[in-house]
């Protein structure tokens, strides 16, 4: 079951789910590796088109998505922290490198600028999941869940779990 919660600050988004059967590992490999991240980070019937992944802090993550009807919309983030199995944070606020964006550097089609932080911990039979998505501004977070931050985000974690089922039922 997912829970969508407000979080202590009212510019956080909050997702907290139990995963049954299928290890932090697992659920760590979904969401590290390009191959894995291109079938689930878009929720359907959008798709993910590419995935770039440099796996440390510094690094970028950049994923292209399209709609049903063809618009593009490129997201890239930069890597802040990255904690094998347990925590990845990432942000659209930096350029790969920690490069700071230009003043009038447009946001991607999509939500405003933000940070997130998915946490893995073994729970249950499973994974206890955590992904909370911060904002500058309350203004930026109401925005965000305008644009379909609850049904998307949940949406793609229903997807990322069948993945790291997937794979689980591979030996991976």
């Amino acid at each position: 079951m997912s829970t969508t919660r407000s979080a202590r600050n009212p510019a956080d988004l909050v997702i907290e789910r139990q995963i049954d059967d299928v290890l932090p590992e697992l659920v760590w490999a979904a969401w590290t590796e390009p191959e894995h991240v291109a079938r689930w980070f878009a929720p359907r019937p959008y798709s993910t088109t590419e995935c770039e992944i440099d796996l440390r802090p510094g690094g970028v993550f950049r994923t292209v998505m399209r709609s049903p009807g063809g618009d593009r919309s490129e997201v890239v983030g930069c890597y802040l922290d990255v904690r094998p199995h347990h925590a990845l944070t990432w942000t659209t606020a930096l350029a790969p490198g920690f490069r700071p964006r230009p003043a009038g550097d447009p946001d991607s089609v999509g939500p405003p600028r933000f940070t997130a932080t998915i946490s893995l911990a073994p729970g249950g039979r499973g994974t206890r999941y955590e992904a909370v998505v911060m904002h500058a501004t309350e203004a930026g977070a109401a925005a965000h869940r305008e644009l379909g931050f609850d049904g998307g985000w949940n949406t793609a974690l229903d997807q990322l779990i069948a993945v790291a089922r997937e794979l689980r039922a591979a030996g991976a």
